[in-house]
This record gives structure tokens, C-alpha cells and sequence, in this order.
């Protein structure tokens, strides 16, 4: 946008034209989301920086000083940064901590419906059928023994075999069932 065209859209923005709000807007939107995709964090989500971001840019047009060093690009990505850095420090405190790692309770106790069991149920089948029919017999006897939480000493220690086999074993039960 050329320098004359920016002054009287600002000027129009600060007047109420939402035609020439509506412009800058659309000029500083790719800007505004690409530093919103890089604070997205646990408490704020891509659309909440953006939000942010959006707020600093009406910030910039309110207080833009045409007589200053600096073009309205530039102090308004400084505004957009520093009002998506805000919102980013503040949701990253440790006061909200508990609402940024907490469970919705709708989620906690939700069971799954007719599909979803049905896909669980088949997914599970098909695992059963390449374990017994992929891996050999001291491969399985060694999958059990992992599964039922023994350590690589215990399952040596009833199979009779050193930590090192229980090992391979454990590695080719992995690539077979990939």
C-alpha cells in the first residue's frame, strides 16, 4: 500500500469507515497470523493470538503519529507483536496452570459409541491375528511376560535367556507388528 493511500485509509479507519478499517485489516492479516502461529501455547490458541493481534492493530490505528520516525507498518507489527507477547505471558503464568492442563469433565467421562467400539473391537482382532500368526513362539512367551510388566531381568531370569535375547526378541516382535 502506497504511503498517500495508507494516510487517508488511517485517516478514513479513525473516522469510522469500516470500508478503510476493513483495508488495513486485510493489509496486516497475513502479518498478524504468521506471529500468531508462533505463540500458540498451552492457554492460547491460534484464533485467541489472533484476536490479539487484532486488538494491537486497532491500537495502531488509534494511536499511529504520522509526524513520528517510524511508517505505520512498522509500529503497527510493533503493537501486533507486543499485544500477542501480552496474551502469551499471560496465559503461560503459572496462576492459569491449572486451566490450561486440566481435563474438560464432558471428555472424562465419555463413552464410546456403536462405531468407535467396533473399530477398537476389529483393530484388536487384526492385532491378535499377526501376533499369533508373525511371531514365533519364544517371541510371544516374551511379549507376554513384557506386557504383564516384567523387566527385561525377569523375563531373562523365566526363560531362561540373557537380557541381550529378550532384547532382540522385544525388537523383532516390534518391526513384525509395525
Amino acid at each position: 500500500m502506497e504511503d498517500s493511500e495508507l494516510k487517508y485509509k488511517l485517516c478514513r479507519a479513525r473516522a469510522g469507515d469500516e470500508p478503510a478499517l476493513a483495508a488495513l485489516i486485510t493489509w496486516q492479516m497475513p502479518a498478524i497470523r504468521a506471529l500468531a502461529s508462533r505463540a500458540v501455547c498451552p492457554g492460547l490458541a491460534f484464533d485467541d493470538a489472533v484476536q490479539e493481534g487484532l486488538i494491537g492493530l486497532f491500537h495502531a490505528i488509534e494511536n499511529f503519529d504520522a509526524d513520528g520516525c517510524a511508517s505505520f507498518s512498522t509500529y503497527a507489527n510493533v503493537c501486533v507483536q507486543n499485544a500477542i507477547t501480552d496474551a502469551q505471558r499471560a496465559a503461560t503464568r503459572r496462576k492459569h496452570a491449572p486451566l490450561n492442563e486440566s481435563v474438560p469433565l464432558d471428555a472424562e467421562g465419555q463413552t464410546p459409541g456403536p462405531e468407535e467400539q467396533t473399530e477398537a473391537q476389529e483393530a484388536y482382532s487384526s492385532m491378535l491375528h499377526s501376533i499369533a500368526t508373525r511371531l514365533s513362539a519364544r517371541e510371544k512367551q516374551v511379549l507376554a511376560l513384557f506386557l504383564d510388566g516384567c523387566s527385561y531381568g525377569e523375563i531373562a531370569a523365566r526363560l531362561n535367556l540373557s537380557q541381550k535375547a529378550v532384547d532382540n526378541a522385544l525388537q523383532r516382535v516390534r518391526a513384525k507388528l509395525k
